[in-house]
């Protein structure tokens, strides 16, 4: 069993930055790779980014490549979204995920632990 809490959210203005960290409890958070997901009012929750466990490799949606960056930190038991020239249309709520495949993927069938997510609002 993982349990994960995401922080890290606010508010901010179009072209700033912010960095959500999610701590998950546990003592095997190093075997679990990781993943970022968002859901915007009235739309499906989407990929954002993941890590993986094993390879330490990163994957990104092509629209979020270059401005969002997916960490992670195994003795903190912590990854982290580190998000730079935000947009208003990526105001969403925020969620991290576990995976125990190696190949994290986009799929959000693909994670069986979730946090409770964070929001982030970005004004114009």
């Amino acid at each position: 069993q993982v349990q994960l809490v995401e922080s890290g959210g606010g508010l901010v203005q179009a072209g700033g930055s912010l960095r959500l960290s999610c701590t998950a409890s546990g003592r095997t958070f190093s075997s679990y790779s990781m993943g970022w997901f968002r859901q915007a009012p009235g739309k499906e929750r989407e990929f954002v980014a993941a890590i993986s466990w094993s390879s330490g490799n990163t994957y990104y949606v092509d629209s979020m490549k270059g401005r969002f960056t997916i960490s992670r930190d195994n003795a903190k038991n912590t990854v982290y979204l580190q998000m730079n020239s935000l947009k208003p249309e990526d105001t969403a709520i925020y969620y991290c995920a576990a995976t125990r495949t190696s190949f994290p993927g986009q799929g959000r069938y693909e994670y069986n632990y979730w946090g409770q997510g964070t929001q982030v609002t970005v004004s114009s």
